[in-house]
């Protein structure tokens, strides 16, 4: 790694920590330059502002989900496990929350609709790979793979990771991904124990 881009991750490393442990919006770009003893100069080298060192942020944490849902790739869990392995891998850790809620803010909506995206063009060929070896097994039964694993990471990203959900969402969602992949009622039907229903409505 050249001299240049290992000062670059150091400092995005930094403001990772103080994005995590104060926010966001609390962290100042001077708080960076201090902790990471630069000149104010050297800083703006790198990052033009800190919404592009809040993208960079980002960006690192997508390469080491990414690196995660590769790891799952390889193990030799069940395809449908795989599936849902890889998606679940693809959301910040609880520790990253405050990085998450600074993506929602109202300023930083093009950048949010810029990580969807780059999210799902990641994870794409990564799924694609696991229905066709689901198709090989005779677990799941359908074409237009690509198609129908964008729509199923839409669909999980939309229901899961953009506010609060009811059982009957996931219930729902169990079977439209079945329909989707199909596959056997039945299926999908461990996921209703592994999704985290802390932020789950009450209601049906």
């Amino acid at each position: 790694m050249k001299k240049g881009e290992k000062r670059r991750q150091e400092l995005l490393k930094i403001a990772y920590e103080l994005f995590i442990t104060r926010g966001y919006e609390n962290t100042s770009v001077d708080e960076i330059i201090d902790k990471a003893q630069i000149a104010k100069g050297t800083y703006y080298y790198y990052f033009p502002s800190k919404e592009q060192m809040l993208e960079e942020v980002i960006e690192m944490m997508i390469d080491a989900e990414a690196e995660m849902a590769r790891h799952i790739m390889e193990t030799t869990i069940p395809v449908p496990q795989k599936i849902v392995g890889i998606i679940t891998s693809l959301k910040p850790l609880d520790a990253e929350q405050p990085i998450k809620d600074a993506l929602h803010q109202p300023e930083n909506i093009l950048m949010h609709h810029k990580v969807r995206k780059k999210l799902i063009e990641m994870a794409m060929p990564l799924l694609v790979e696991v229905v066709e070896e689901g198709i090989r097994e005779g677990i799941f039964d359908c074409d237009k793979i690509a198609e129908r694993v964008k729509m199923l990471l839409i669909l999980s990203d939309g229901t899961f990771n953009e506010g609060t959900f009811r059982e009957s969402d996931i219930s729902v969602f169990i079977d439209i991904s079945e329909k989707l992949l199909g596959a056997q009622r039945g299926t999908m039907g461990f996921l209703a124990d592994l999704i985290d229903k802390s932020e789950m409505e009450e209601g049906k």
